[in-house]
């Protein structure tokens, strides 16, 4: 496995390119403060073979338990210039001291990073918790938000559907001898893709502790493993949480209700959004655009050509109404 000493952050980068045939683009990555004092940081892609940065036209949120870095395949085939956010409590963005991770909160977390770091409305990708904290960015923030693009997640999924794996996953241990523990964790789950893939996952999501421990680098691990050692604070929680999650869910339905920009929902036919939860959305948000994807629920990581084309199709008629509407004088 690689060490933290030796390789550093962008160290797969390379390869990763060559592999998708293009040249490998110009990244840095980004710090700002919050007000409270914790941090919210982003990677910036600029497009391939580019030696510089130009400002960026679409902006991505990861799902829970991952990081910017999910997204750097698909960046690859999207050939444009991107920025990719850690969201608070996870990557090397700060923790949140009340453990708060809904999407609205997350929103109002992120909007001031994707404000600070872009110069025009974007193509806001997000996936999975990403997904509805781009929802309610989209609805707080409009003038931030030239297009949604959300990738399987709906505000009415089951909890104890697709997403219960990976509730299950994160509540191990939360320090590991060695990074080859947990790469082998996540392809006993089915999680990560090829070892390969999962070695690099594992690397860039988790860190070596002074006492030369492992552990995950967001905060999800060590909230799933303090309920799964106390099962009855589990059990007490159960309803607490089925309550919350009707909350959210309708908190979700409000905010996707609330976009006036246009919205494309990416659902991956083996991932969690199920053919019910497809009808609902379509129902809920007649003027969405839905688009099934031969994938699981990571469709940035099984199909990242294939989405990254998709989002440039977005990008291209995002940047083609704006051409018609700054010749109509508008």
């Amino acid at each position: 496995m690689t060490d933290d000493a030796v390789f550093d952050e962008f160290s797969f980068l390379p390869a990763q390119a060559a592999s998708a045939g293009v040249a490998a683009p110009p990244v840095r990555r980004l710090t700002m403060p919050l007000d409270d004092g914790r941090v919210v940081s982003a990677l910036q892609y600029g497009a391939p073979g580019a030696t510089g940065f130009e400002p960026p036209v679409v902006t991505f949120l990861h799902g829970a338990g991952l990081n910017a870095h999910t997204w750097d395949t698909t960046v690859l085939a999207l050939g444009l210039p991107a920025l990719l956010l850690d969201l608070p409590g996870h990557g090397d963005s700060s923790w949140r001291t009340d453990a708060a991770y809904s999407g609205r909160t997350l929103a109002a977390d992120v909007a001031p990073a994707v404000e600070a770091w872009t110069d025009r409305p974007q193509v806001l990708v997000g996936h999975s918790l990403g997904g509805l904290t781009a929802a309610a960015v989209a609805a707080t923030r409009p003038e931030l938000v030239a297009a949604l693009v959300v990738v399987d997640i709906s505000p009415g999924i089951d909890p104890n559907g697709g997403a219960s794996q990976i509730r299950a996953f994160f509540a191990g241990p939360t320090d590991w001898a060695s990074r080859d523990e947990l790469v082998e964790r996540a392809l006993s789950f089915g999680l990560g893709g090829d070892r390969d893939a999962a070695a690099r996952g594992v690397f860039l999501n988790s860190r070596v502790r002074p006492d030369g421990r492992v552990e995950w680098k967001h905060h999800y691990a060590h909230l799933a493993n303090r309920l799964a050692a106390d099962p009855g604070t589990a059990a007490a929680l159960d309803a607490q949480n089925e309550a919350a999650a009707v909350v959210r869910s309708a908190d979700g339905w409000q905010d996707l209700a609330a976009v006036g920009a246009p919205i494309t929902l990416v659902r991956g036919i083996r991932g969690f959004v199920t053919d019910d939860d497809r009808d609902a959305y379509a129902d809920r948000v007649p003027t969405a655009r839905i688009v099934d994807v031969d994938s699981g629920h990571n469709v940035h990581e099984e199909r990242p050509g294939e989405l990254g084309r998709l989002i440039a199709g977005v990008a291209s008629t995002v940047r083609s109404a704006g051409d018609r509407d700054t010749r109509a004088g508008l």
